[in-house]
C-alpha cells in the first residue's frame, strides 16, 4: 500500500494505491497522523487506485472522519470502485461519507 499526501490551501488529498488491508493499516495510520492532527479543512480520500479495503482500513477512514468532525473539517471519499462501494454499502459507510 502506498499513500501520498498533498496539501493545497485548506484541502488535503490523500491518495491510496493498492490494498488497504490489516498488514498495511499500521503504516497507513502512521502516515495519516499529520492529516488527523490538522483536520480542520477538507480532506479528500482518493480511492481511485485502491483495490481493496479491510475492516482495519474502514477503521482508519472513521478515525479521519471523527477528527475532521471534531475540528470543523469535512471528508470526501473519491472514486471508489464497485467492490469497495459494496463494502461501504454493507457497512453503512455510504451514509457516513460524502462519496464522489
Amino acid at each position: 500500500m502506498e499513500v501520498s499526501i498533498t496539501r493545497q490551501g485548506k484541502t488535503t488529498t490523500v491518495e491510496f494505491v493498492g490494498r488497504l488491508d490489516t498488514p498495511a493499516s499500521a503504516e497507513v495510520s502512521a502516515a495519516l497522523s499529520p492529516v488527523i492532527e490538522d483536520a480542520s479543512g477538507t480532506i479528500i480520500l482518493d480511492c481511485s487506485r485502491m483495490t481493496y479495503i479491510s475492516s482495519s482500513g474502514l477503521r482508519i477512514f472513521l478515525t479521519v472522519r471523527k477528527a475532521a468532525a471534531s475540528k470543523g473539517g469535512s471528508v470526501v471519499v473519491k472514486d471508489i470502485n464497485s467492490d469497495i462501494r459494496n463494502v461501504f454499502m454493507m457497512t453503512g459507510f455510504l451514509n457516513l461519507f460524502e462519496i464522489r
